[in-house]
């Protein structure tokens, strides 16, 4: 991951194509970008996709990975530890373990740790080819 003052993540088209295999973290490095660790487990073109974006993200108590924002790419954020609040459209909803958020693309959306214990995540994000 290249240095930034937040941890939006773009998606790579111009990367190789996606390998079949597994990742798990022992093979995925993490970066902290203002109390988020991110783990970036897939990032690019599949043989359906232009591109296709994935990973994990544990936020600190009080953090959010950045501001709400919007991109072309539809999304899912799931929560699997933690609480917080997931931002999507104009509505602000409170969200545990099992939570999952669909967001179309451009639509504002974001997530913040407003529990008492780090809140962890895993975003998808992908184009289709036929979207470019």
């Amino acid at each position: 991951m290249s240095q930034r003052t937040d941890s939006a993540i773009a998606p790579e088209a111009v990367a190789p194509k996606l390998a079949d295999g597994v990742l798990d973290l022992n093979t995925v490095p993490g970066e902290w970008v203002n109390g988020c660790r991110v783990f970036i487990h897939y990032n690019g073109p599949t043989d359906q996709l232009s591109v296709m974006c994935t990973g994990m993200a544990v936020l600190d108590v009080g953090a959010s990975p950045h501001e709400p924002h919007r991109h072309p790419e539809e999304e899912f954020l799931i929560v699997s530890e933690g609480n917080g609040e997931i931002y999507c459209g104009d509505e602000t909803t409170q969200v545990g373990p099992g939570a999952i958020m669909y967001c179309a693309g451009n639509v504002l959306h974001g997530i913040k740790n407003t529990g008492k214990v780090p809140m962890t995540f895993y975003w998808s994000k992908w184009q289709a080819k036929s979207a470019q």
